[in-house]
């Protein structure tokens, strides 16, 4: 590198960090001799989205990768079985643009759970699919016999059965990770990035923005089928980092929600917090709340359900209490004392052997007072929510009054360590539905 360049970025790694910020990752040595990245494509499993890769897609990003040549492939997991043709010919025209508008030679491609019984078919079906991939990363799925369609292949596992492997492949287990886990740990980016690029990646970190600056950009989907949200509209405000109110009485941005949910990009402050709100008529308001993007990020997920219908529906209101959907991906373990979890609201913590053992896999919570009777009791969880993949439900009387002025206050205790305060809006219920995410880093 000549020596005035060098100057330079010294110079300006200088003013970031005296600033407070951080500067993204320079790329390694062995990046700038080979400055090209092949497009990533992640396909999710039962019940996902982008949403399971949306931290390793920030890991990549800071370690080089334009955020615009990382993708997700999205279906309707619970119709996959009838399906299927749609989503291999969907994946088909996704590598096609992506090949055309970066002129690599091939992508690489992930998979989670269901995603790998997709894939692992895809890959199969045809010589001239299993061509136009590089690599293909088998994350906690399912075991084959071979390399699927001869690709070379990375199989993670997580807890479970040890002897679990594709033949041929290169095998690495987590035996402390749960199953959404393996999608979004370090270990997993590091032996991923590894395979993919050949060398170690800079950092394991989500690097923030140079100077602060980020774009977002989403959907807005049906759970669990992943359909756009339509006649609606977005509406982004930001808020405060203490309290999650909002900063503004009018959306710094509004846009209307059509054919697949699409929104963004929108520019955002990387060390911000924001709150993103579908209204549609008819119905509540639901609220989005998350902790800062850090960096840009295009897989942004606002998973809702249509008035009266879904897990939305099971949910009971009231002008007294405030409801709560709380997201991370990464498993919530209440049965593992000291090496589980800690989720306490208002002070409370929910979680317990009962509503989030270790072997539920829970990544969603739905947290209000079930009868409106304005007690909490987590004794059991609710049956309805609990018998669904990946969710589990509590009885948590969380007061609304007086109407929004209040706040919700919720403090994850991480396993490994680290704590996270995302406080919230109290929005009665019966107007208003509040989903936060947590991060699973």
């Amino acid at each position: 590198m000549p020596t005035s360049r060098r100057r330079l970025l010294s110079l300006l790694a200088g003013v970031a960090l005296t600033a407070g910020l951080s500067v993204a990752a320079v790329p390694s040595a062995a990046d700038a001799a080979t400055p090209t990245y092949r497009p990533v494509i992640f396909v999710h499993g039962s019940a996902g989205s982008a949403a399971q890769f949306e931290t390793q897609a920030k890991r990549l990003a800071s370690n080089g990768y334009p955020i615009d040549i990382i993708e997700a492939h999205e279906y309707d997991s619970p119709n996959i079985a009838t399906i299927l043709p749609q989503v291999y010919a969907g994946l088909d025209a996704r590598i096609s643009r992506l090949l055309a508008a970066t002129g690599a030679d091939k992508v690489d491609l992930l998979a989670h759970s269901l995603g790998t019984f997709v894939m692992q078919g895809y890959l199969s079906s045809s010589p001239a699919r299993a061509a136009r991939v590089a690599h293909y990363v088998n994350l906690d799925g399912r075991v084959a016999a071979a390399p699927p369609g001869g690709v070379p292949t990375l199989a993670i596992w997580g807890e479970g059965d040890p002897a679990r492997a594709i033949v041929g492949a290169t095998n690495v287990h987590f035996p402390d990770q749960s199953h959404t886990q393996t999608v979004s740990s370090q270990e997993s980016f590091r032996e991923f990035f590894r395979f993919f690029r050949g060398h170690a990646p800079q950092t394991t970190r989500i690097v923030p923005q140079l100077f602060g600056t980020a774009r977002v950009s989403g959907r807005a989907v049906l759970f669990p089928s992943n359909v756009g949200v339509t006649n609606a509209t977005l509406e982004v405000y930001p808020v405060n980092a203490l309290t999650g109110s909002r900063l503004t009485s009018q959306p710094t941005r509004r846009m209307a929600l059509t054919g697949d949910g699409s929104f963004g990009p929108i520019p955002v402050l990387a060390t911000a917090r924001y709150e993103f709100a579908i209204v549609r008529p008819g119905a509540a308001t639901h609220h989005f709340y998350a902790q800062p993007f850090l960096r840009s990020d295009s897989f942004v997920r606002l998973a809702t359900s249509l008035p009266g219908e879904g897990l939305g529906a099971l949910v009971d209101t009231s002008d007294r209490h405030t409801a709560l959907t709380i997201q991370r991906q990464k498993e919530w373990w209440g049965d593992q004392g000291d090496a589980g979890d800690k989720l306490w609201i208002n002070g409370r913590d929910v979680l317990n052997a009962a509503n989030t053992p270790r072997v539920k896999r829970t990544i969603g919570i739905f947290a209000f007072d079930n009868d409106s009777d304005g007690v909490t009791d987590l004794t059991a969880p609710l049956p309805e929510f609990f018998s669904q993949t990946f969710i589990s439900g509590m009885d948590v009387f969380i007061p609304a009054t007086p109407a929004h002025l209040g706040l919700v206050s919720i403090v994850v205790g991480q396993r490994g360590g680290g704590f996270d305060v995302i406080n919230v809006p109290n929005w009665k219920s019966s107007q208003h539905r509040v989903t936060v995410s947590v991060n699973d880093h």
